[in-house]
C-alpha cells in the first residue's frame, strides 16, 4: 500500500483479516467471543511526525519507506485527523515566506485533540536564534483566522515556547466528559476515537467489580480517571516523572479525589507487595486491592510482574503487542480464566492492533 494513504473501501476486509489472525493466536486460551472495535477508515490519527525536505525554494513533508528506506513526498496525509491534515499545507506555505523559521528546519511534529486544538513542534538541527520566538508568535497570529495553533521550537538542549507546550483533550467516556492535559513529546493514545471505545469497554467491566484498583503503567491517567467512579480507591503507578505530573494535573482538572499516583516502576511495585511493604507512603492494610489494570509496553509483563498480577481477583490487561500478551496469558491462565476479550483497531492499514482482556481468578 502507498505510504501515508488510506483505502476506505478495503478497510473492513483488512480488519477482518486482523480479527481472524488474532482469534487463531488466542484460541488456546479458551476465548470463544471477540469484541471488535473498529476505527474510522480515514482521518483517525491525532499525532504525526514528518521530516522536512528542502529543494531550492521548495520544502515539503516526507516519510521514509520502512523497507526500502526511500523518501516519499507527502502533500496530504489522510491518516491524520482533519485538523492536522488540512493544516499541513497551510503551514508549509506560510513557513516558506519566513526564512528565520524555515532555514535548517529538520522535522515537524503535530499533536491534535478531538476538539480541534493543535500543537506544532518545529525541530531544528542547529541552535535556534533569539529572534525565533517573536517570529513564531507572528506566524501564530497570521494563521489564527485559519487554525488556533501553539508553536514550540526545539533544537539540541533547547525548547522555546510561544505560549504553551500542551493541549487539553476532551474525551467522552460513556455519559461523562473527561479532560486530559497532553504534553508535547510525551506519549498519548494516537487514535482518540478508539481510545474512547477502550475506556468505555474498561468501564463496563469495572461496573461489575468492587473494592480498590491498582494500576501499573498509568501514563497521564488515561484509564485511572475513567475507572475512578467504580472503585473506592485507585492507586496508579508510573515511572516517567513527566507523566506523573500530567496525571496529577488531570486528577485536579477533573475534580477526582480517590486516585493517588506514585512514581514507581512495575518491578518496584512487585517487590514491595511481595515483601508486604508500603507503596511509598500508602499503607495497604486499609485497602481492598481486588483488581489490577496493566497497560505495559510492547515487551509485556516481566516474570515478577506476572506473579504480582496473578495474585489479584480480577485483571484488566490492555496490550499493544498481541505476541507478548499471548506469552503472558500462558502464565496468567494457570490461575485465571478469560471473561472478555476485545480488539481495538488503533492502527488501521498496519499489522498492529490493541487488545483488551478481562481475567477472573479461578475458584477451586
Amino acid at each position: 500500500m502507498q505510504l501515508g494513504q488510506v483505502f476506505p473501501a478495503q478497510y473492513q476486509a483488512l480488519l477482518d483479516s486482523k480479527v481472524s489472525e488474532m482469534q487463531q493466536l488466542f484460541r488456546p486460551f479458551g476465548i470463544e467471543q471477540t469484541e471488535v472495535y473498529p476505527s474510522s477508515p480515514e482521518h483517525y490519527r491525532l499525532r504525526a511526525e514528518f521530516r522536512i525536505w528542502h529543494e531550492g525554494d521548495d520544502m515539503f513533508h516526507i516519510m521514509f519507506d520502512p523497507i526500502t528506506k526511500s523518501k516519499q513526498r507527502i502533500d496530504y496525509f489522510p491518516i491524520a485527523c482533519k485538523t492536522i491534515a488540512d493544516f499541513m499545507p497551510v503551514l508549509l506555505d506560510a513557513l516558506k515566506k519566513r526564512p528565520l523559521l524555515r532555514n535548517r528546519l529538520y522535522q515537524i511534529d503535530y499533536l491534535a485533540s478531538l476538539t480541534g486544538e493543535l500543537l506544532v513542534s518545529l525541530i531544528y538541527k542547529k541552535p535556534i536564534p533569539a529572534e525565533w520566538q517573536a517570529e513564531a508568535a507572528a506566524l501564530k497570529a497570521e494563521l489564527s483566522s485559519i487554525q488556533h495553533v501553539d508553536f514550540i521550537g526545539r533544537a539540541r538542549k533547547q525548547k522555546i515556547l510561544v505560549d504553551r507546550d500542551h493541549l487539553i483533550e476532551t474525551l467522552q467516556v460513556q455519559n461523562r466528559q473527561l479532560q486530559y492535559q497532553q504534553i508535547e513529546n510525551s506519549f498519548t493514545q494516537p487514535n482518540g476515537e478508539v481510545n474512547q471505545q477502550m475506556l468505555g469497554w474498561a468501564c463496563d467491566i469495572a461496573k461489575q467489580l468492587q473494592g480498590d484498583l491498582l494500576e501499573l503503567y498509568c501514563g497521564n491517567g488515561n484509564f485511572s480517571l475513567a475507572l475512578a467512579p467504580y472503585f473506592n480507591q485507585v492507586i496508579a503507578t508510573e515511572i516517567a516523572r513527566s507523566s506523573i505530573r500530567c496525571a496529577e494535573h488531570n486528577i485536579t482538572l477533573n475534580n477526582i479525589n480517590n486516585v493517588q499516583v506514585l512514581q514507581m516502576s512495575a518491578e518496584d511495585v512487585s517487590a514491595a507487595l511481595a515483601q508486604g511493604q508500603k507503596l511509598k507512603s500508602i499503607d495497604l492494610a486499609g485497602l481492598a486491592l481486588n483488581t489490577i489494570l496493566v497497560d505495559p509496553p510492547r515487551a509485556g509483563l516481566d516474570p515478577a510482574t506476572e506473579q504480582l498480577v496473578s495474585r489479584f481477583e480480577d485483571i484488566i490487561y490492555i496490550s499493544c503487542n498481541p505476541q507478548t500478551l499471548a506469552l503472558n496469558l500462558e502464565t496468567l491462565c494457570k490461575t485465571h480464566q478469560v471473561q472478555q476479550f476485545a480488539l481495538f483497531d488503533q492502527f488501521p492499514y498496519t499489522h498492529h492492533i490493541e487488545c483488551g482482556v478481562w481475567l477472573k481468578k479461578i475458584t477451586l
